[in-house]
């Protein structure tokens, strides 16, 4: 299974993640995943820049793949303005560049002002945009009147020799039936295979790649400290976190989120075989690809402990 790297926005300013996907390439991670926020989780995470300022950087930076993990393009930005930067960001970063696009979350979404949809309304807008990206992506002038969407004689200008994939994420079982049928690939952070199934068992085809969040540090317990100061949120369960509309109502969600769950769902401390086991379970699940990111300051570090430690472990 292929080894990339996850790079945390909601924590991270832009300088600070293009010099962390520069180490990823020198540690030898394959790929990258940029996650896409107006907001951060909470406040304690303290960052979110603009991620396609990010990747127009990393394009320099780099040459490794990079997959917007995830990119709404449905209620804050239109899916217009969408294919727009993502044919741009594949111009800079010729077959390397991957949209990866879910249905969203109320945190970043509502900024607008506009009403947070259902989450079957939420499906039927995803699907609607995607159409409308592919479209614009072959160059042709695109007028749509849609149920969600009009398109005004649109036409794309700056567009790479061959279109971007397009990889949709999916939890439960509507979303990934949907990413099954309009996907190039499957997107997910869940180790076990069942989503997976589920999305070939309806047709979905491509790559599957998947997304884990750890924490290295000197010793076990500053670890989880960090992981639950930072991610807690992550915690959150269900259509909780597609709905919670700021960083203050996810604090207040994860403070029901214990220390003591964080220890025992992330890979925490300096012991690399429980980093290699997080990553064989990816594998045993039937990813094709697994991007890692380190939660909290330690960058440096985390990067030489994979390099030394952990992959002698996976390579064995």
């Amino acid at each position: 299974m292929r080894l990339g790297y996850f790079l945390s926005s909601e924590e991270h300013p832009a300088p600070e993640l293009v010099r962390q996907a520069r180490m990823a390439q020198d540690a030898g991670f394959e790929a990258l995943w940029v996650s896409d926020h107006f907001h951060p989780w909470n406040d304690e995470q303290g960052q979110s820049p603009f991620v396609w300022s990010v990747i127009g950087a990393v394009s320099q930076a780099c040459d490794l793949p990079l997959t917007t993990a995830v990119t709404c393009p449905t209620v804050r930005t239109h899916p217009a303005v969408i294919a727009q930067a993502a044919a741009t960001s594949a111009t800079l970063m010729p077959g390397r560049f991957h949209l990866g696009v879910g249905s969203g979350e109320a945190l970043n979404e509502h900024i607008t002002g506009a009403s947070w949809p259902s989450a079957q309304v939420r499906l039927e807008m995803l699907e609607e945009a995607v159409d409308i990206i592919r479209r614009l992506f072959t160059g042709e002038r695109v007028y749509h009147r849609g149920r969600h969407y009009v398109v005004d004689e649109a036409r794309l200008y700056s567009r790479p020799d061959k279109a971007p994939p397009i990889y949709v994420s999916g939890f439960g079982p509507r979303a990934i039936e949907l990413a099954a049928r309009i996907a190039d690939g499957f997107i997910s952070t869940n180790p076990q295979p069942d989503d997976l199934d589920h999305y070939r068992l309806h047709g979905g085809r491509g790559p599957a790649e998947a997304g884990v969040k750890v924490c290295w540090a000197s010793d076990e317990e500053s670890a989880v400290d960090t992981a639950h100061r930072l991610w807690a949120n992550s915690g959150v369960p269900g259509e909780l976190a597609q709905v919670l509309p700021s960083p203050k109502h996810f604090e207040q969600a994860s403070s029901l989120v214990t220390r003591e769950s964080t220890a025992s769902s992330v890979a925490c401390g300096p012991d690399p075989k429980r980093h290699a086991e997080v990553v064989r379970q990816f594998a045993d699940a039937g990813y094709d690809t697994l991007y890692v990111s380190q939660m909290g300051p330690q960058q440096e570090e985390f990067f030489q402990f994979w390099a030394d430690e952990v992959r002698p472990l996976l390579a064995g």
